[in-house]
């Protein structure tokens, strides 16, 4: 025989018919008890019932806050690392910068004025800066970043790539019988040649590498970090090194900077022999280096 409905007190607690067995008045112990105790229990007394049950239970509900489904890290918001109106900002305005300056050089080039050196130079950095965040984001998606543009890569890297700029601008102004004469034709096409190279060695070792790449140097191997050795990795040992130092060396022998080649040149190569010899002493058991930038 089933046992008797439950009745409910004034106090709002559950107050059960006397038992032989149980007379306690506290709700069940048990972890799946056979009725609920809502917290918002009715003042009035009356039998407890299935159906008073849910309405209890959906007047408990209504007053809990839930967080929303789509609700967001703090990150992806504005200021935060992986800010989504960063990203959207930086990759509007390089992309308009992109269009503009080929548009602009095509242009220069038309009507033969040197200046199309400068207006190249800012798309090959526009191009080369919006690749290193897409290969990011498509191949190692969990560093993605607004820094992965690398367009705050430190006032060493701006400071060059503004001289740079700055010279091929005053020998084009001031100077551009004698900068068509050290540049000719033929060392254009070598110093394209170049940057295509450079550029796609590099970003074809970063999609390689995928989660195992990094911007900034690991002191130490971490969960989930393996050595590569397939595809570039298997020619060269820093293909994303090598691919940015004749992509650098490149521009500059495309605009026909003598001063700026040669600082470049310096620059790089000390620049990343630091990092090579860094990563030997910081990994000296790998017998290849982890290609982490």
């Amino acid at each position: 025989m089933a046992e008797p409905a439950a009745s409910i007190s004034g106090s709002g607690t559950p107050k059960p018919k006397s038992s032989s067995k149980s007379s306690s008045k506290s709700p069940p112990m048990s972890p799946r008890p056979e009725i609920s105790w809502p917290v918002n229990r009715p003042p009035e007394q009356g039998p407890w019932t299935p159906r008073l049950d849910a309405a209890l239970r959906a007047r408990e509900a209504s007053t809990l806050q839930h967080a929303s489904p789509n609700s967001l890290a703090k990150e992806f918001y504005a200021n935060g690392r992986r800010s989504l109106a960063g990203i959207a900002l930086r990759a509007f305005f390089l992309g308009t910068t992109l269009g503009v300056s080929i548009l602009m050089t095509l242009l220069l080039l038309y009507y033969n004025n040197n200046f199309w050196r400068a207006t190249f130079f800012l798309a090959t950095l526009s191009l080369f800066h919006f690749l290193e965040f897409w290969t990011t984001a498509a191949y190692n998606t969990p560093l993605a970043t607004v820094a992965s543009f690398l367009l705050t890569n430190g006032q060493r890297y701006q400071q060059a790539h503004t001289i740079a700029l700055l010279e091929t601008l005053i020998t084009s102004y001031f100077f551009p019988d004698w900068q068509s004469h050290v540049n000719p034709p033929s060392t254009i096409i070598i110093g394209l040649a170049m940057i295509v190279i450079g550029q796609s060695v590099r970003s074809v070792a970063m999609a390689q590498a995928g989660t195992n790449f990094n911007h900034q140097v690991q002191s130490r191997r971490n969960e989930g970090h393996e050595l590569v050795t397939t595809g570039l990795y298997a020619w060269l040992r820093h293909p994303s090194y090598f691919g940015f130092f004749w992509w650098g060396l490149g521009t500059q022998v495309v605009l026909g900077n003598i001063v700026s080649f040669l600082g470049y040149l310096g620059v790089l190569w000390y620049f990343f022999s630091t990092r090579i010899r860094r990563k030997r002493i910081s990994l000296p058991s790998v017998p290849r280096c982890f290609m982490l930038t």
